[in-house]
């Protein structure tokens, strides 16, 4: 039987990356390009989508070059992930009309206030109310602060839809970020006009892109002269993809409940499934066929993580080549509960449980005893117990979780990993694929091509464990000391964190 491949690409927050898999799950290659994020103003951040569409080539081009002919010839599908809620407008011919509103963008407050305020139905299949960073306040911000734009535009997409269109010609979105993100409730019709006129987006149906196809689902042939462009070969169906973080949930093998499927990146986004709905205001969902039709997705998430080790590493001129090595190092040598500092992962707000766009970030307990090294062991905790914090509002809801199945840069952080598990009390799995995003394409292209008859066999194939952190019990305990000091310093400090900035 003719071996076949498959494509994935990941547009992520720092970068593109594409990869080809084999059937068994193995990367044959994979290579990505980088870009920047610009942040105009407090609270924005934003993205040239020219940029991710030239990082898109290039690390084609380069994955491609690293292929025989034969190979090239046997890829099947090509599937795009990208990141949650990161918005453009886009012309008719697929042109970005502009920056992209990046996810982590917050500057729709008022946009999602006013959907809020409405408290329609709608509004409980995604934990009670919607996030700033979500598509439909940020189309609603354009529409009132970008007129001529909105106007101009022929729809108003994510990246995956721009790229989609640009690839195959079809303007449609994906069930899953419809469901999770766009106030799309399959079980209930779909689209709720009503729920628009309210929110002042009447114009929906033409604006945003209507036409919902599910993950995995074909879209259609890659147009012919993109096809040349790019050199793929001309009959290569492209698939519906998903976020990064949904996405990764297939690369990382969570098709069933009892797990949670995790991306450690710049941000961390935990999901997990569930046969029937939970209703809970500190969870994002439940999600209806968001990942399968079989089952409801739960999500939870942490809008800084890596990102506040980023900071760290610039803010603190940590300039080495091993940065990340050298301070992990280094905060393997600070105890449990790093001297007393204890840091707020608020750096950018709060998604989950709090939902709170104003949360700042805190460092709490410093003293002339601690060093540098201190703060960075209290900055690996506190985003640990912030992971915890949303555990424990799953667990509430009677949806316990004993094992993390982890994906993204912190999968190469051994003290952080062990962190996890110490303040969680929950195994940590890491997979011998770590990009999990571009592998979860490969699995769902697998199954597209008929090589693998359901997305259960597929996994089973293509997604290998490697390695797990086991929690030490002992120190689980301790940590539960220092978590509840976390609780009490949000709560002792949420309401100075909502005031309107002094000056």
């Amino acid at each position: 039987m003719e071996k076949s491949y498959f494509i994935g690409v990941d547009i992520g927050t720092q970068g593109v990356r594409v990869g080809i898999s084999d059937e068994s799950g193995k990367l044959v290659t994979i290579h990505d390009v980088s870009y920047e994020t610009k942040h105009p103003q407090f609270g924005w951040a934003e993205q040239n989508p020219d940029d991710w569409w030239n990082g898109f080539v290039t690390s084609l081009n380069a994955c491609l070059e690293d292929c025989s002919t034969d190979i090239v010839g046997k890829i099947k599908t090509l599937g795009v992930c990208g990141t949650s809620s990161t918005v453009l407008a886009m012309d008719a011919m697929g042109n970005a009309m502009g920056q992209a509103l990046l996810w982590m963008d917050s500057r729709a407050k008022k946009q999602a206030r006013i959907i809020n305020e409405t408290k329609h139905d709608v509004l409980k299949y995604c934990g009670g109310e919607v996030s700033v960073e979500w598509m439909i306040p940020k189309t609603l911000w354009i529409k009132e602060n970008m007129p001529e734009i909105y106007e101009a535009a022929f729809k108003i997409v994510e990246d995956i839809d721009y790229f989609n269109y640009r690839l195959t010609g079809v303007c449609c979105a994906s069930i899953n970020q419809a469901t999770c993100k766009w106030n799309y409730v399959d079980d209930c019709g779909g689209w709720n006009q009503e729920f628009f006129n309210m929110i002042g987006l009447d114009d929906y149906k033409e604006k945003i892109p209507t036409d919902i196809k599910r993950v995995g689902e074909v879209i259609g042939t890659i147009l012919p002269g993109m096809a040349d462009i790019l050199g793929l070969p001309k009959d290569i169906k492209i698939i519906q993809g998903a976020t990064d973080a949904c996405q990764a949930t297939y690369g990382n093998g969570v098709i069933e409940p009892g797990q949670l499927a995790t991306i450690m990146g710049t941000s961390f986004v935990h999901q997990a499934v569930c046969q029937e709905p939970i209703f809970q205001d500190g969870i994002w969902g439940p999600f209806n066929k968001a990942l399968t039709d079989d089952f409801w997705m739960l999500e939870g998430g942490q809008i800084s993580a890596g990102s506040i080790t980023k900071w760290f590493v610039k803010e603190f001129n940590i300039n080495r080549p091993d940065a990340y090595a050298y301070l992990a190092e280094e905060a393997s040598k600070i105890p449990i509960g790093s001297d007393g500092v204890i840091v707020l992962d608020f750096f950018q707000g709060n998604r989950t449980p709090y939902k709170n766009a104003n949360l700042k970030g805190n460092i709490f307990g410093l003293t002339l005893k601690h060093s540098q090294f201190h703060i960075y062991r209290a900055i690996l905790e506190g985003i640990a117990f912030g992971m915890k914090n949303i555990l424990d509002n799953f667990k509430n809801q009677g949806y316990e979780i004993n094992t993390i199945v982890g994906s993204g840069g912190v999968t190469k952080n051994p003290v952080w990993l062990q962190i996890i598990a110490d303040v969680t009390g929950a195994k940590v799995v890491i997979n011998e694929c770590t990009d999990a995003g571009v592998l979860g394409h490969c699995v769902l292209g697998a199954v597209t091509a008929g090589v693998y008859g359901d997305l259960k066999e597929a996994v089973d194939h293509m997604v290998h464990s490697k390695s797990i952190v086991e929690p030490n019990l002992e120190n689980t305990k301790k940590y539960q000391k220092v978590f509840d000091r976390y609780i009490r310093l949000y709560e002792s400090l949420k309401d100075i964190m909502n005031e309107e900035d002094v000056l």
